[in-house]
């Protein structure tokens, strides 16, 4: 934990002319657009993936209507069409899975008085008028909803929003393309998925803004990513 303190630390002292008292807040921009950048190989992986099985849609349908009185003679050759089509299921949440340890990580050491020993000097940077160990309640506590700390709470909460519905969209158009209206759960899948991108604005809500700042660039990246990938 010390090391990684260190590397945020240095980050911001090497934006410090550029961003002065924002400086460890445009670090951890900085950080997590790196980390986006190390994954994105796993997320060119996913997405061709994606397209590969938005493309077996028809054969699936198909195995689906003849084994339809045999769910495990189904299972297998569903099982076979992918493996000969080189298509994994789980390659879309590889990209997630790498990013969780950074997240983690960026959050323990927004929530730790003490690194190291000694006093942790990253809470008292910020964004703005903002502290980035604290959190919505902290602000809505002190000024409210329209201080200057709550205005900074209000940029992230618009940014967050604008990227969810973004996302929406997006993946509500996806899900119609690539989901067999005959699968099990496909209604459910396709009503309740696309709204799963607006539990940011829970989490941005809930965790320090050190990790609040992550998850809306790491979101935002996400929203350009798809854009440019399974366009």
């Amino acid at each position: 934990m010390s090391v990684f303190a260190r590397l945020v630390e240095q980050l911001a002292e090497l934006l410090q002319p550029l961003f002065h008292g924002s400086a460890a807040a445009a670090a951890i921009v900085l950080f997590t657009l790196l980390v986006r950048l190390l994954v994105l190989p796993l997320s060119r992986a996913a997405a061709r993936g994606q397209k590969a099985r938005t493309a077996l849609q028809p054969r699936i349908a198909e195995l689906r209507r003849r084994h339809a009185r045999n769910p495990e003679k189904l299972k297998r050759a569903l099982l076979e069409l992918h493996t000969e089509h080189k298509v994994s299921p789980l390659a879309g949440i590889l990209p997630s899975l790498c990013q969780a340890p950074a997240f983690l990580l960026l959050f323990h050491l927004f929530s730790s008085a003490e690194i190291g020993g000694r006093a942790n000097e990253l809470l008292g940077h910020r964004l703005f008028a903002a502290p980035l160990g604290e959190r919505w309640a902290d602000a809505l506590s002190g000024a409210g909803v329209f201080g200057a700390a709550g205005l900074v709470y209000l940029g992230l909460f618009a940014l967050a929003a604008g990227v969810a519905f973004f996302t929406y969209r997006r993946t509500k158009a996806t899900l119609a393309e690539s989901t067999p209206v005959d699968a099990p759960g496909a209604g459910a899948i396709t009503a309740v998925m696309p709204f799963v991108s607006f539990l940011t604005l829970i989490s941005v809500a809930v965790v320090p803004l050190a990790a609040a700042l992550y998850i809306v660039t790491s979101s935002t990246w996400s929203a350009v990513e798809r854009a440019v990938l399974y366009r």
